[in-house]
């Protein structure tokens, strides 16, 4: 199993989604920044480094979002979410194809990575429960 973790950045009422290359597994799907967590790493420090790596920014690690399990043809990720912001930087494509910010209503406009299909449901249940609460 690969240990993997991702940002879920928001701003205002928008989060960052990356979209992967196009020669990477799992090309052009959009997905949360972030990667593998190296031998010797804590996943917040792997998380700071994959978004210097990936974007130029470095980011504050908050609390864990959710955990995701999911097994690809390929691999088996065990997926960590972590709320973030961004401390310094302006995000870069240094790595992806694209960078967008969208809201909880654009996430059916965009094909996401299967492991992410979960996080996406979380994130709109808790947007309902924050717009029913009101």
């Amino acid at each position: 199993m690969v240990e993997v973790v991702a940002a879920l950045i928001w701003d205002g009422d928008r989060f960052m989604i990356c979209q992967r290359p196009a020669h990477k597994a799992r090309g052009l799907l959009w997905e949360f920044v972030g990667g593998k967590v190296e031998p010797g790493e804590t996943k917040e420090e792997a998380l700071i480094r994959e978004c210097r790596e990936e974007l130029a920014v470095t980011v504050a690690p908050k609390d864990l979002f959710m955990d995701v399990v999911h097994e690809y043809p390929d691999l088996t990720v065990h997926l960590s979410l972590f709320n973030a912001v961004i401390a310094e930087g302006t995000p870069q494509l240094l790595e992806h194809n694209d960078i967008r910010w969208i809201t909880v209503d654009e996430i059916d406009r965009y094909e996401f990575c299967p492991a992410d299909v979960e996080i996406l449901k979380e994130i709109r249940r808790r947007d309902l429960y924050r717009r029913q609460k009101g």
